[in-house]
Order: structure tokens, then sequence, then C-alpha cells
């Protein structure tokens, strides 16, 4: 059984259009835990198809657990955005999980169902290697916690003085954190590092733009 996890009506419709044309009919719906819950109760060797973003999961942790609870289940991941941090965590935790995204080529998200059904893990590349080229660039880096914390809070606009009474530090601290900063990012000016913090998911863009 397909069981599909997703709150968008044009999603759920989409995703029985592809079921359909797979010749997969035997498909299930769940808006909730507890409903997801029952059917999986009933379908020891279930997949599902789950819009984390969009379902009632309190944090990936808790889905670690019902995969525990579920042995037997083959999850595939497939939203609209999903963070470089819970990519890693997807690929790294179990081979029970696989990721899509949801404006993925149709034939990837055709095969992606195909190797969920087969309860094999099916790993979007582009979005694996995002994740994991955002990672590298964070280790290149070698920046301390202070001054990520630091960075985000320039790529966010916040000046040094504001940055200094932020964190109850000296004007002077902070500009010698961001000076070490610039120079272990081998950047020039506050528009690289800005650039930096975004493709190191330091900063949300939607964060950044408001």
């Amino acid at each position: 059984m397909l069981i599909l996890c997703d709150n968008q009506d044009i999603t759920r419709v989409g995703l029985q259009w592809l079921c359909d044309e797979m010749k997969h009919n035997d498909i299930a719906f769940a808006a909730d835990k507890a409903a997801l819950a029952t059917l999986l109760d009933e379908q020891e060797h279930a997949a599902v198809v789950l819009d984390y973003t969009l379902f009632d999961f309190a944090s990936f942790d808790e889905l670690l657990i019902w995969q525990q609870r579920f042995q037997s289940v083959q999850w595939l991941f497939f939203s609209e955005t999903l963070t470089n941090d819970l990519v890693r965590l997807v690929v790294a935790s179990s081979p029970r999980f696989g990721i899509i995204l949801k404006d993925a080529p149709l034939p990837k998200i055709r095969q992606a169902l195909h190797d969920t059904l087969r309860g094999e893990p099916y790993l979007y590349a582009p979005l694996v290697q995002m994740a994991e080229e955002q990672q590298q660039e964070v280790e290149r880096a070698k920046l301390t916690k202070t001054e990520m914390e630091i960075l985000r809070d320039i790529a966010l606009g916040l000046t040094t003085k504001e940055i200094a009474e932020k964190r109850f530090s000296s004007f002077h601290t902070v500009n010698t954190h961001r000076k070490n900063i610039f120079r272990k990012l081998n950047v020039n000016n506050i528009h690289e590092a800005t650039k930096y913090a975004l493709r190191a998911g330091m900063v949300d863009a939607a964060e950044y733009y408001i």
C-alpha cells in the first residue's frame, strides 16, 4: 500500500494521477499522525509519501521514533522546500528514508515513487549535492560558534555597533571577530560575507529578504 500524507489537495490529486499511470491502485490518504498510525498498524510493509513541512510531526526525532516503531515501512519525503540540515539527517539516518522536492522533473518523481514502492530509498541527487556542498563550505571555513553567530547577524543587516549591543560585547571585540570572519572566508565586504551565509544555510533566504 502507498499512503499519501499531504494536506494539499493539488498534490494529492497529482500523486493519485501518477499512481494511476503506474497502475498502482492500492492507495490510502492520511491527514494526520493518528490516521497514519492506524494505517501502518494494518499495513506492515507500506510505503509512505510524506510532506514533512505540512504534517503534524513535531520534529525529525519524532519521525525517527516512528521509523523504529514501523521498521518495514519505506518513507519518501516529498516537500516544496527542505533545509540542508534536514536533508543531511534524512540521508544519514536510515535506508528507509528517501527524499525529493515537489518541483523535481516528473520522471524523477515517478522514479522516486517506483523505488519507494519497491522498498528502496530514492535520494534526489541535486538536493543531496546542495546539502553536501553547504556542509563542505562550513567545514572549510572552520568558523567558531561565536563567529558563525556574528556572521549571521551581519547577513541580517546588523551593524557592528548593533551586534556589540546585542552580545553585550565591546565594539572592538565584535570588529575583531568580523575581521577574522572575513579572513577565514576570504571575502572583502559584507555583500560577499552575506552570500556565503546564504549558501551555507546560516540565514534563510526568506528571512534575509524581509
